[in-house]
């Protein structure tokens, strides 16, 4: 039996399309996937993440365990209460076990937000890590989660909510302030536009949902969340990275520290893979001939099977067919012709640059 958030009600009531996604029970749409893509790029959108999980680091080696843990370093956070950072936390071997946001809010307390369907796996990994460091791991199910994205996001929440606006109006990207011991707002989300995301007590979901609703925020699923995130190339993990792709591959070097001291778990493998040169590579592209890549569609190059998409969609934006696939890191570079076969036929596509559209400024 599929889980629930404290929104599932909420959802039904409002006629929301709902599947399993990471063993959770959520919306697709409440209607049109386009519309709420549109309203989000236009407006403001709200998406339940509560099916999430928030997990507290706390302990005095918090630190060294995260810089340990994950591929990004944390230090570069630390002593800035609220701060936040994007990582890939590694099997030694390099694969990717979940890409996560950790937060900072003392030195002996930080937190962890994870994906879903890694909830429970990344929740052992961790506490098996965590057990050198006298680190304890407390996950956190008594939080929901509502992101609030588009370019009237935070005006809107900031109608619902005047006093959080003193404690949150001059907040950079990837930063959050408790605006009260139970209720954190990050200027964080996974659409490519501004926004909050709210981490609040379960029974207060509803209540901001509703209110956020009253002032004409729209709705919406994970439909419009995937094309959203896909017209900004974010990697959606177990499709665009998983155990057995490293960051590198992803395109994820940015948040590789290989020169942080001490080195961090997969770290060896990495810096091998580095120096011996990437045999593939994930890349944006554009479909030119007729059709929709999808996931798991065969890449072919000179008639040969040479990759595979990993995510793909029609851009509400663009109205053009866009995907990321991992093809031959020589075929990797911009303008680079190849074929995905939709549907048994080999149709024309082309590696283009990414963001397919451009993110929000900061």
């Amino acid at each position: 039996m599929s889980a629930q958030t404290p929104l599932f009600e909420t959802h039904v009531a409002l006629g929301a399309k709902i599947v399993d996604f990471g063993g959770w029970d959520m919306p697709l749409s409440y209607g049109s996937q386009l519309e709420e893509h549109h309203a989000v790029r236009q407006a403001a959108g709200v998406f339940d993440v509560s099916h999430m999980l928030n997990l507290d680091i706390a302990g005095d080696r918090a630190q060294d365990f995260l810089r340990h843990l994950l591929a990004n370093d944390v230090a570069k956070i630390a002593g800035h209460p609220g701060k936040a950072l994007y990582s890939c936390m590694l099997r030694p071997d390099g694969g990717v076990i979940d890409d996560l946001i950790t937060y900072f809010f003392a030195p002996d307390r930080w937190r962890m937000v994870v994906n879903a369907g890694t909830a429970d796996k990344d929740t052992r990994w961790i506490r098996e890590q965590a057990v050198a460091y006298g680190v304890t791991v407390t996950p956190r199910r008594d939080l929901a989660m509502l992101a609030v994205q588009g370019p009237k996001a935070r005006e809107t929440v900031w109608a619902v909510h005047p006093e959080w606006k003193p404690a949150t109006q001059d907040l950079k990207p990837f930063t959050g302030a408790l605006v009260d011991e139970n209720t954190l707002v990050a200027r964080t989300g996974y659409t490519g536009e501004d926004g909050f995301e709210v981490f609040v007590p379960p029974a207060g979901a509803p209540r901001l949902w509703d209110a956020l609703l009253a002032k004409g925020v729209v709705p919406c699923g994970l439909g419009a969340r995937d094309s959203l995130r896909l017209e900004v190339a974010y990697r959606l993990y177990g499709n665009d990275m998983d155990e057995e792709h490293t960051p590198l591959e992803a395109g994820l070097g940015w948040i590789v520290k290989l020169d942080k001291p001490g080195g961090f778990i997969g770290s060896a493998a990495l810096a091998r893979q580095k120096q011996e040169g990437l045999r593939r590579k994930l890349a944006g592209f554009k479909v030119t001939g007729k059709g929709i890549a999808r996931h798991g569609y065969p890449v072919l190059k000179d008639g040969h099977r040479a990759g595979e998409v990993t995510s793909g969609t029609m851009s509400p934006v663009l109205k053009e067919a866009i995907g990321l696939a991992y093809v031959p890191a020589a075929a990797a570079k911009e303008g680079t012709p190849f074929e995905v076969e939709i549907r048994g036929k080999p149709v024309a596509a082309q590696v283009v640059k990414t963001p397919f559209v451009e993110k929000i400024k900061s």
